[in-house]
Protein backbone atom coordinates (compact mmCIF):
# COMPACT_ATOMS: atom_id res chain seq x y z
CA UNK A 1 0.00 0.00 0.00
CA UNK A 2 1.29 3.47 -0.88
CA UNK A 3 0.79 6.71 1.03
CA UNK A 4 1.60 10.34 0.32
CA UNK A 5 3.17 12.90 2.64
CA UNK A 6 3.76 16.59 1.89
CA UNK A 7 6.02 19.22 3.49
CA UNK A 8 6.77 22.81 2.58
CA UNK A 9 9.60 25.30 3.06
CA UNK A 10 10.16 28.97 2.27
CA UNK A 11 13.17 31.01 1.18
CA UNK A 12 15.03 33.50 3.36
CA UNK A 13 13.18 36.25 1.47
CA UNK A 14 9.74 35.09 2.61
CA UNK A 15 8.38 37.79 4.96
CA UNK A 16 7.87 35.41 7.91
CA UNK A 17 11.41 34.10 7.53
CA UNK A 18 12.76 37.64 7.23
CA UNK A 19 11.13 38.37 10.59
CA UNK A 20 12.70 35.24 12.12
CA UNK A 21 16.15 36.20 10.82
CA UNK A 22 15.92 39.76 12.17
CA UNK A 23 14.82 38.49 15.59
CA UNK A 24 17.64 35.95 15.67
CA UNK A 25 20.13 38.48 14.28
CA UNK A 26 19.35 40.73 17.25
CA UNK A 27 19.73 37.75 19.60
CA UNK A 28 23.12 36.90 18.08
CA UNK A 29 24.29 40.51 18.42
CA UNK A 30 23.35 40.53 22.12
CA UNK A 31 24.93 37.15 22.87
CA UNK A 32 28.15 38.28 21.18
CA UNK A 33 28.49 40.92 23.91
CA UNK A 34 26.57 39.35 26.80
CA UNK A 35 26.23 35.58 26.94
CA UNK A 36 23.74 35.83 29.81
CA UNK A 37 21.47 38.27 28.02
CA UNK A 38 17.78 37.45 28.27
CA UNK A 39 16.07 38.00 24.95
CA UNK A 40 12.53 37.56 23.66
CA UNK A 41 12.26 39.62 20.47
CA UNK A 42 9.48 39.63 17.90
CA UNK A 43 9.61 41.27 14.45
CA UNK A 44 6.73 42.33 12.23
CA UNK A 45 7.27 43.33 8.61
CA UNK A 46 4.83 44.95 6.26
CA UNK A 47 4.91 47.33 3.34
CA UNK A 48 7.48 50.01 4.16
CA UNK A 49 8.13 49.21 7.83
CA UNK A 50 9.90 46.80 10.17
CA UNK A 51 8.54 46.77 13.72
CA UNK A 52 10.67 45.21 16.50
CA UNK A 53 9.17 44.53 19.94
CA UNK A 54 9.81 42.36 22.96
CA UNK A 55 11.63 41.97 26.25
CA UNK A 56 15.40 42.23 26.64
CA UNK A 57 17.52 42.27 29.79
CA UNK A 58 21.21 42.77 28.98
CA UNK A 59 24.31 44.83 29.63
CA UNK A 60 24.99 44.90 25.88
CA UNK A 61 24.17 47.75 23.53
CA UNK A 62 22.87 46.72 20.13
CA UNK A 63 21.69 49.07 17.39
CA UNK A 64 18.66 46.97 16.48
CA UNK A 65 17.66 49.15 13.54
CA UNK A 66 21.08 48.69 11.94
CA UNK A 67 20.93 44.93 12.50
CA UNK A 68 17.52 44.79 10.82
CA UNK A 69 18.61 46.88 7.83
CA UNK A 70 21.76 44.81 7.33
CA UNK A 71 19.81 41.54 7.31
CA UNK A 72 17.18 42.91 4.93
CA UNK A 73 19.98 43.98 2.57
CA UNK A 74 21.79 40.63 2.81
CA UNK A 75 18.58 38.80 1.96
CA UNK A 76 18.34 40.87 -1.21
CA UNK A 77 15.72 43.54 -0.61
CA UNK A 78 17.38 46.49 -2.29
CA UNK A 79 14.32 47.90 -3.98
CA UNK A 80 11.85 45.41 -5.56
CA UNK A 81 8.97 46.59 -3.38
CA UNK A 82 10.81 46.70 -0.05
CA UNK A 83 14.10 48.45 0.63
CA UNK A 84 16.61 48.15 3.45
CA UNK A 85 17.40 51.88 3.35
CA UNK A 86 14.08 53.61 2.80
CA UNK A 87 11.82 51.35 4.87
CA UNK A 88 11.17 52.51 8.42
CA UNK A 89 12.25 50.66 11.56
CA UNK A 90 10.26 51.08 14.78
CA UNK A 91 11.43 49.62 18.10
CA UNK A 92 9.49 48.95 21.31
CA UNK A 93 11.64 47.02 23.79
CA UNK A 94 11.25 46.65 27.55
CA UNK A 95 12.98 44.55 30.22
CA UNK A 96 12.00 40.98 31.01
CA UNK A 97 9.44 40.57 33.78
CA UNK A 98 11.04 40.34 37.22
CA UNK A 99 8.49 37.65 38.09
CA UNK A 100 9.91 35.40 35.35
CA UNK A 101 13.47 36.16 36.47
CA UNK A 102 12.63 34.90 39.98
CA UNK A 103 12.10 31.41 38.63
CA UNK A 104 14.93 31.38 36.11
CA UNK A 105 17.92 33.20 37.63
CA UNK A 106 20.41 31.09 39.59
CA UNK A 107 23.23 33.51 40.34
CA UNK A 108 25.53 33.14 43.33
CA UNK A 109 26.27 36.60 44.72
CA UNK A 110 28.58 38.26 47.20
CA UNK A 111 27.15 40.25 50.08
CA UNK A 112 27.53 43.44 48.02
CA UNK A 113 25.26 41.97 45.36
CA UNK A 114 27.95 41.34 42.73
CA UNK A 115 27.76 38.04 40.85
CA UNK A 116 30.35 35.36 41.63
CA UNK A 117 29.12 32.79 39.13
CA UNK A 118 25.97 31.18 37.84
CA UNK A 119 24.65 27.87 39.11
CA UNK A 120 23.66 26.27 35.81
CA UNK A 121 22.62 23.03 37.49
CA UNK A 122 19.76 24.86 39.18
CA UNK A 123 18.78 27.17 36.33
CA UNK A 124 15.01 27.00 36.12
CA UNK A 125 13.15 26.53 32.85
CA UNK A 126 12.25 29.89 31.31
CA UNK A 127 8.66 28.81 30.72
CA UNK A 128 6.35 25.84 30.94
CA UNK A 129 5.82 23.82 27.83
CA UNK A 130 6.33 20.61 25.91
CA UNK A 131 8.91 20.06 23.19
CA UNK A 132 9.35 17.34 20.58
CA UNK A 133 12.45 16.04 18.85
CA UNK A 134 12.50 13.58 15.98
CA UNK A 135 14.88 11.52 13.85
CA UNK A 136 14.51 8.83 11.20
CA UNK A 137 16.62 7.02 8.61
CA UNK A 138 15.05 8.46 5.47
CA UNK A 139 18.00 10.77 4.73
CA UNK A 140 21.70 10.98 5.67
CA UNK A 141 20.73 13.87 7.97
CA UNK A 142 18.36 11.50 9.83
CA UNK A 143 15.47 13.76 8.84
CA UNK A 144 12.19 13.10 7.02
CA UNK A 145 12.64 13.22 3.25
CA UNK A 146 9.79 15.65 2.37
CA UNK A 147 10.99 18.54 4.56
CA UNK A 148 14.62 17.88 3.66
CA UNK A 149 13.90 18.18 -0.06
CA UNK A 150 11.68 21.22 0.49
CA UNK A 151 14.49 23.00 2.36
CA UNK A 152 17.11 22.10 -0.22
CA UNK A 153 14.90 23.37 -3.04
CA UNK A 154 14.51 26.73 -1.30
CA UNK A 155 18.24 26.92 -0.59
CA UNK A 156 18.96 26.19 -4.25
CA UNK A 157 16.39 28.76 -5.35
CA UNK A 158 18.24 31.38 -3.31
CA UNK A 159 21.62 30.18 -4.57
CA UNK A 160 20.70 30.47 -8.25
CA UNK A 161 19.31 33.95 -7.60
CA UNK A 162 22.34 35.28 -5.72
CA UNK A 163 24.86 33.73 -8.10
CA UNK A 164 22.99 34.87 -11.22
CA UNK A 165 22.52 31.30 -12.46
CA UNK A 166 18.90 32.22 -13.09
CA UNK A 167 18.36 35.91 -13.81
CA UNK A 168 15.28 37.92 -12.94
CA UNK A 169 14.56 36.24 -9.62
CA UNK A 170 13.58 38.14 -6.46
CA UNK A 171 14.03 37.03 -2.82
CA UNK A 172 10.58 35.66 -1.91
CA UNK A 173 9.80 32.03 -2.65
CA UNK A 174 8.31 28.77 -1.43
CA UNK A 175 8.58 25.05 -2.13
CA UNK A 176 6.38 22.05 -1.47
CA UNK A 177 7.25 18.38 -1.92
CA UNK A 178 4.96 15.34 -1.87
CA UNK A 179 6.71 11.98 -1.42
CA UNK A 180 5.10 8.64 -2.18
CA UNK A 181 5.81 5.93 0.41
CA UNK A 182 5.39 2.19 0.38
CA UNK A 183 5.94 -0.26 3.24
CA UNK A 184 9.73 0.03 2.84
CA UNK A 185 9.86 3.84 2.97
CA UNK A 186 10.13 6.62 0.35
CA UNK A 187 9.42 5.23 -3.12
CA UNK A 188 9.27 8.20 -5.51
CA UNK A 189 8.70 11.94 -5.73
CA UNK A 190 5.02 12.50 -6.43
CA UNK A 191 4.83 16.31 -6.72
CA UNK A 192 7.16 19.31 -6.58
CA UNK A 193 5.73 22.80 -6.27
CA UNK A 194 7.84 25.98 -6.54
CA UNK A 195 6.70 29.60 -6.13
CA UNK A 196 9.48 31.98 -7.16
CA UNK A 197 9.21 35.76 -7.05
CA UNK A 198 10.51 37.34 -10.26
CA UNK A 199 10.92 40.56 -12.21
CA UNK A 200 7.92 41.77 -14.19
CA UNK A 201 9.62 41.15 -17.54
CA UNK A 202 10.61 37.54 -16.80
CA UNK A 203 8.81 35.15 -19.14
CA UNK A 204 6.90 32.41 -17.33
CA UNK A 205 7.83 29.68 -19.79
CA UNK A 206 11.54 30.49 -19.50
CA UNK A 207 11.39 30.58 -15.69
CA UNK A 208 9.56 27.27 -15.50
CA UNK A 209 12.18 25.55 -17.64
CA UNK A 210 15.10 27.09 -15.74
CA UNK A 211 13.71 26.14 -12.34
CA UNK A 212 13.06 22.57 -13.45
CA UNK A 213 16.56 22.16 -14.94
CA UNK A 214 18.65 24.19 -12.49
CA UNK A 215 16.77 23.85 -9.21
CA UNK A 216 14.50 20.81 -9.05
CA UNK A 217 16.49 18.20 -10.96
CA UNK A 218 19.85 18.85 -9.20
CA UNK A 219 18.29 18.73 -5.72
CA UNK A 220 16.37 15.51 -6.37
CA UNK A 221 19.47 13.95 -7.90
CA UNK A 222 21.50 14.72 -4.77
CA UNK A 223 19.11 12.49 -2.83
CA UNK A 224 18.94 9.72 -5.42
CA UNK A 225 15.63 10.62 -7.05
CA UNK A 226 14.62 11.62 -10.55
CA UNK A 227 11.62 13.25 -12.15
CA UNK A 228 9.71 10.36 -13.74
CA UNK A 229 6.79 10.37 -16.16
CA UNK A 230 4.29 10.55 -13.30
CA UNK A 231 5.99 13.31 -11.30
CA UNK A 232 3.96 16.51 -11.21
CA UNK A 233 5.92 19.76 -11.46
CA UNK A 234 4.29 23.12 -10.76
CA UNK A 235 6.01 26.52 -10.98
CA UNK A 236 4.13 29.72 -10.08
CA UNK A 237 0.65 28.27 -10.43
CA UNK A 238 -1.06 31.69 -10.57
CA UNK A 239 0.96 32.59 -13.67
CA UNK A 240 3.16 35.29 -12.15
CA UNK A 241 4.72 36.23 -8.80
CA UNK A 242 6.06 39.79 -9.06
CA UNK A 243 4.68 41.36 -5.86
CA UNK A 244 6.21 39.55 -2.90
CA UNK A 245 8.08 39.95 0.35
CA UNK A 246 6.69 42.45 2.88
CA UNK A 247 5.11 44.40 0.03
CA UNK A 248 2.83 41.47 -0.74
CA UNK A 249 2.33 39.91 2.69
CA UNK A 250 2.93 40.73 6.34
CA UNK A 251 5.77 38.82 8.01
CA UNK A 252 5.85 37.83 11.67
CA UNK A 253 8.34 36.01 13.89
CA UNK A 254 7.38 32.46 14.82
CA UNK A 255 4.79 31.84 12.12
CA UNK A 256 6.69 29.05 10.36
CA UNK A 257 7.19 26.61 13.24
CA UNK A 258 6.44 23.54 11.10
CA UNK A 259 8.93 24.69 8.45
CA UNK A 260 11.47 25.18 11.26
CA UNK A 261 11.16 21.59 12.51
CA UNK A 262 10.03 18.41 10.75
CA UNK A 263 7.53 19.56 8.14
CA UNK A 264 4.59 18.09 10.01
CA UNK A 265 6.09 14.59 9.97
CA UNK A 266 6.47 14.70 13.74
CA UNK A 267 4.39 16.38 16.42
CA UNK A 268 5.11 19.94 17.58
CA UNK A 269 4.77 21.44 21.04
CA UNK A 270 3.63 24.80 19.66
CA UNK A 271 6.50 27.04 20.80
CA UNK A 272 8.45 29.12 18.27
CA UNK A 273 12.25 29.36 18.35
CA UNK A 274 13.44 32.62 16.81
CA UNK A 275 14.22 35.65 18.93
CA UNK A 276 14.50 33.62 22.15
CA UNK A 277 17.68 33.12 24.16
CA UNK A 278 18.45 29.53 25.24
CA UNK A 279 17.01 29.93 28.75
CA UNK A 280 13.67 29.61 26.95
CA UNK A 281 13.02 25.87 26.71
CA UNK A 282 10.85 26.37 23.64
CA UNK A 283 14.22 26.66 21.93
CA UNK A 284 16.82 24.81 24.01
CA UNK A 285 14.43 22.00 24.99
CA UNK A 286 13.52 21.40 21.35
CA UNK A 287 17.20 21.33 20.39
CA UNK A 288 17.90 18.85 23.20
CA UNK A 289 14.98 16.65 22.13
CA UNK A 290 16.38 16.51 18.58
CA UNK A 291 19.84 15.70 19.99
CA UNK A 292 18.37 12.81 21.99
CA UNK A 293 16.22 11.47 19.16
CA UNK A 294 19.06 11.61 16.67
CA UNK A 295 21.36 9.67 19.01
CA UNK A 296 18.67 7.04 19.63
CA UNK A 297 18.35 6.43 15.88
CA UNK A 298 22.09 6.70 15.17
CA UNK A 299 22.73 4.14 17.93
CA UNK A 300 20.51 1.65 16.09
CA UNK A 301 17.94 1.46 18.87
CA UNK A 302 15.12 2.35 16.46
CA UNK A 303 14.53 3.34 12.85
CA UNK A 304 12.37 6.28 13.96
CA UNK A 305 12.21 8.06 17.28
CA UNK A 306 10.13 10.92 18.62
CA UNK A 307 11.13 12.36 21.99
CA UNK A 308 8.87 14.56 24.11
CA UNK A 309 10.17 16.62 27.05
CA UNK A 310 7.95 18.75 29.33
CA UNK A 311 8.98 21.56 31.71
CA UNK A 312 7.53 23.91 34.33
CA UNK A 313 8.75 27.49 34.69
CA UNK A 314 11.40 27.86 37.38
CA UNK A 315 11.95 24.09 37.82
CA UNK A 316 15.17 22.61 36.40
CA UNK A 317 14.19 18.93 36.10
CA UNK A 318 11.92 17.87 33.24
CA UNK A 319 8.43 16.96 34.33
CA UNK A 320 8.31 14.08 31.87
CA UNK A 321 10.26 12.34 29.10
CA UNK A 322 8.54 10.18 26.52
CA UNK A 323 9.79 8.16 23.54
CA UNK A 324 7.72 6.82 20.65
CA UNK A 325 9.51 4.59 18.14
CA UNK A 326 6.36 3.83 16.09
CA UNK A 327 7.03 0.12 16.31
CA UNK A 328 10.56 0.41 14.89
CA UNK A 329 12.51 -0.28 18.09
CA UNK A 330 15.15 -2.97 17.90
CA UNK A 331 13.81 -6.38 18.89
CA UNK A 332 13.84 -6.82 22.66
CA UNK A 333 14.15 -3.11 23.46
CA UNK A 334 11.08 -1.61 25.06
CA UNK A 335 10.48 2.14 24.82
CA UNK A 336 10.48 2.39 28.62
CA UNK A 337 14.04 1.03 28.61
CA UNK A 338 15.08 3.68 26.09
CA UNK A 339 13.56 6.37 28.33
CA UNK A 340 15.55 5.13 31.33
CA UNK A 341 18.74 5.09 29.25
CA UNK A 342 18.06 8.66 28.10
CA UNK A 343 17.62 9.82 31.70
CA UNK A 344 21.02 8.36 32.63
CA UNK A 345 22.94 9.54 29.55
CA UNK A 346 21.47 13.03 28.92
CA UNK A 347 21.17 15.81 31.49
CA UNK A 348 18.05 17.61 30.31
CA UNK A 349 17.97 20.37 32.89
CA UNK A 350 17.91 23.69 30.96
CA UNK A 351 21.18 24.98 32.40
CA UNK A 352 22.98 21.77 31.56
CA UNK A 353 21.54 21.75 28.04
CA UNK A 354 22.94 25.27 27.64
CA UNK A 355 26.32 24.14 28.99
CA UNK A 356 26.63 20.83 27.15
CA UNK A 357 25.50 22.23 23.79
CA UNK A 358 27.29 25.57 24.30
CA UNK A 359 24.19 27.56 23.39
CA UNK A 360 25.15 30.99 24.75
CA UNK A 361 26.85 32.22 21.61
CA UNK A 362 25.84 33.67 18.24
CA UNK A 363 24.37 30.61 16.52
CA UNK A 364 20.88 31.48 15.60
CA UNK A 365 20.42 33.63 12.52
CA UNK A 366 21.98 30.89 10.38
CA UNK A 367 19.18 28.46 11.31
CA UNK A 368 16.36 31.02 11.11
CA UNK A 369 15.87 29.99 7.46
CA UNK A 370 15.95 26.51 5.88
CA UNK A 371 15.35 24.64 9.13
CA UNK A 372 16.91 24.25 12.56
CA UNK A 373 17.54 20.52 12.14
CA UNK A 374 19.43 18.37 9.65
CA UNK A 375 21.79 21.20 8.72
CA UNK A 376 24.96 19.13 8.38
CA UNK A 377 26.78 22.01 6.64
CA UNK A 378 26.59 24.10 9.84
CA UNK A 379 28.04 21.63 12.39
CA UNK A 380 25.32 22.45 14.93
CA UNK A 381 25.84 21.09 18.46
CA UNK A 382 22.38 19.51 18.70
CA UNK A 383 23.10 17.53 15.52
CA UNK A 384 25.95 15.60 17.14
CA UNK A 385 25.68 11.83 17.49
CA UNK A 386 28.16 11.76 20.36
CA UNK A 387 26.09 9.70 22.81
CA UNK A 388 25.47 6.57 20.76
CA UNK A 389 28.02 4.39 22.55
CA UNK A 390 26.79 5.47 25.98
CA UNK A 391 23.21 4.75 25.00
CA UNK A 392 24.02 1.29 23.67
CA UNK A 393 26.09 0.48 26.75
CA UNK A 394 23.29 1.66 29.04
CA UNK A 395 20.72 -0.43 27.16
CA UNK A 396 23.06 -3.42 27.47
CA UNK A 397 23.10 -3.08 31.23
Amino acid sequence: MTKLFTSESVTEGHPDKMADQISDGILDAILAQDERGRVAVETLLTNGICFIAGEVTTKAYVDMASVARRIIKEIGYDGCGFDHQSSGVAIAIKEQSSDIALGVDSFKKKTDGSIVNEDLENLGAGDQGLMFGFACRETPELMPLPITLAHRLCQRLTEVRKKGIITGLRPDGKSQVTVEYDDQGPKRIHTVLIAAQHDSDKKATVLQKEIKNKVIEPVLSDYGFKIDSKTKIYVNTTGKFVIGGPEGDTGLTGRKIIVDTYGGYSRHGGGAFSGKDPSKVDRSGSYAARWVAKNVVAAGLAERAEVQIAYAIGIPEPLSIRVDTFGTAKTGIDESIIVEAIKRVFDLRPGMIIKNLNLRRPLYRQVAAYGHFGRKELNLPWEKTDKTTELKNMIGR
